[in-house]
């Protein structure tokens, strides 16, 4: 007999309903979990990956996996076919749905998203707000659907809606940079591209929009992921101003949401992780937004694991002292569906059986969950051709389309002209140029390389914005502190200024303080995520930049300082300011800004 819920033709919501009424109180309880499964790779031997795995879904009848690691498209698709067919072997056969963060950018941590070499590589979100159009982000959803699909990941744990309040804030480089308006058109645009059809589809990647209510206004910019920096504070009583790219998020159809670690402070909310937060997940999502949707938490708010060596969890900001099984008690009172990272379904069990929750209430989160598996088709594509993944991902138009965004990012902010009235950009073909942090293996180019300055018509360096080093906890996957760059650093472009005219590349992870740089560069450029190639194409060419700051570059650390966390382009006199952006023939003078006021 064939049940209803493994009928195509029928629509998700009988087979939803067909499926939740066959589920044991065990089973359904797998569905509210949403551990990291790491996969074969060179530091976890095969075999360990697999029984975790078999004992995940298995055992915990666990069905939602963020993929962690993986070489390769290939390995990653292979993967994802491991674990369906451990899910076919259960009782109902749910298939898995799998996750992963980020993996098209730079950037690359074990904690907030992992770069693939074998996908496309497009610049850091920023990057899609220095190109500042909906198509360009569109695109960017597009790109990262047509891969993920490859490779068997359905959902996308983002795009981040966090407005980057805070220059020192070290997630911020995953934002949409700091005006709430453009960080609203383009978490819309993104989520359209991901998703691909007008609703969600087996040819579209689920959105995980976070992380709500706003994840940017840490103290002193610090990121909430460590146990040392569980605050997040409005000192500017911008609370709705941080809400505004979730409503577009809203109106673009997302599915899911997750809520941050972030504990808030001094406001009406209660002061405990976001997660836990009545008056935010219950009050504002649930009733005022009437958001149904699936609500995640962020990692590990229940249990802890080893990341990267390092102990990581659990989270409960504000509820560290109650017992496990009552922080994840809380969390589904006040309306969360989902814990990323954990894997403690027992604990639903002994919560209903001892009447703390009813069985309602986790049917109300599983049939969400299910949903979203049948609307993404989930029973009728099991696996994915690992063959195809390889094609796919990395394609030449895909990587084509990446290209194109890197070098649409780049933002010129100074072009100095010589006596002659010439620009120091474009370089001219031909130039002697001495170099650092530059890889020329394998780089295009009409240059004349020395290994002296002393011997160079330009100097061409790349540079990585400052941090101040924190090897405590999880400081060092988490670049905060000083924007400012070391003295040394600045003495030696000092010294490369006085062989030949000094070309300045900033990779903007966080916006730095140029200020002792300027008098000492010919040209900056603002780099938010872009090959060496794509660099030297850009400062070899005629063909100009395009790109505009997303946020403004503040003057001072003193003006950082004396900023409030929670309200954007709250630095006084900004040495540039967002929208900025010159073109190759364009000279030092700086246009007027155009920075959006929070209070306008």
């Amino acid at each position: 007999m064939t049940h209803d819920y493994l009928n195509p033709s029928l629509g998700p919501d009988r087979r939803t309903e067909d499926l939740l009424s066959r589920m044991t109180l065990h089973e359904k309880a797998g569905l509210l979990f949403h551990p990291s499964t790491s996969g074969p790779d060179d530091n976890l031997i095969p075999s360990e990956a697999l029984v975790q795995a078999e004992s995940d879904i298995a055992g915990g009848m666990i069905s939602h996996f963020n993929v962690f690691n993986g070489r390769t498209a290939a390995e990653i698709a292979d993967w994802h076919n491991t674990l369906q067919q451990l899910a076919n072997e259960t009782r109902l056969r749910i298939p898995v749905t799998l996750s992963s963060d980020p993996r098209h950018g730079f950037h690359s941590t074990p904690f907030t998203g992992q770069s693939l070499g074998s996908v496309s590589r497009w610049p850091e979100t920023t990057g899609i707000a220095a190109i500042g159009t909906p198509e360009s982000a569109r695109e960017f959803g597009d790109a990262v659907r047509r891969e993920f699909l490859a490779m068997g990941i359905r959902v996308y744990l983002g795009p981040m809606a966090d407005i980057y309040s805070d220059p020192r804030w070290s997630r911020g480089h995953g934002t949409f940079g700091e005006d709430p308006r453009l960080a609203s058109v383009l978490t819309a645009a993104f989520i359209k591209g991901l998703r691909g059809t007008e609703t969600l589809s087996a040819a579209s990647v689920a959105a995980v929009v976070k992380h709500f209510p706003g994840a940017g206004p840490q103290k002193d910019g610090n990121d909430a992921h460590d146990p040392r920096f569980r605050e997040q504070v409005y000192p500017g009583g911008q609370q709705q101003l941080h809400l505004q790219p979730f409503e577009a998020a809203f109106d673009a159809g997302v599915t899911q949401l997750m809520t941050y670690y972030g504990m808030p402070v001094g406001t009406e909310w209660e002061e405990v992780g976001f997660a836990f937060n009545g008056p935010v997940v219950r009050d504002l999502l649930r009733n005022h937004y009437r958001y149904d949707g699936i609500v995640v938490s962020d990692w590990n708010l229940i249990e802890s694991v080893k990341i990267a060596g390092i102990t990581f969890g659990p989270n409960g900001w504000g509820l560290e002292h109650l017992a496990p099984i009552e922080r994840l008690r809380i969390a589904l009172d006040v309306g969360v569906d989902q814990f990323g990272g954990d894997r403690c379904p027992e604990l639903i069990v002994e919560l209903v059986e001892n009447g703390s929750i009813s069985e309602a209430r986790i049917d109300q989160s599983a049939r969400r969950l299910l949903h979203e598996k049948f609307q993404l088709g989930l029973f009728e594509n099991r696996t994915v051709d690992v063959g195809l993944a390889e094609t796919v991902c990395g394609s030449p138009e895909t990587i084509r389309r990446g290209v194109a965004a890197q070098r649409g990012a780049l933002t010129l902010l100074t072009n100095t002209q010589t006596d002659d009235g010439v620009h120091t950009l474009p370089v001219r073909a031909g130039a002697s140029v001495y170099s650092e942090g530059i890889d020329w293996s394998g780089v295009e180019h009409d240059l004349v390389l020395v290994n002296s300055p002393s011997t160079a018509d330009f100097n061409l360096v790349r540079l990585d914005a400052p941090f101040e080093p924190d090897e405590d906890s999880l400081g060092g996957w988490f670049h905060s502190g000083s924007l400012e760059f070391a003295a040394p650093t600045v003495e030696h472009l000092r010294e490369l200024s006085s062989a030949a005219p000094t070309i300045v590349v900033v990779y903007m992870e966080r916006p730095p303080i140029l200020t002792p740089l300027l008098p000492l560069a010919a040209a900056v450029v603002a780099d938010f995520g872009a090959s060496d190639q794509v660099v030297v194409d850009a400062v070899t060419s005629h063909a100009g930049f395009a790109g505009r700051l997303p946020f403004d570059l503040p003057s001072s650390t003193a003006a950082v300082l004396a900023s409030r966390e929670d309200v954007p382009f709250d630095t006084a006199v900004p040495l540039f300011t967002f929208g900025t952006g010159l073109t190759s023939q364009d000279s030092l003078t700086i246009p007027a800004g155009s920075s959006p006021r929070a209070t306008d």
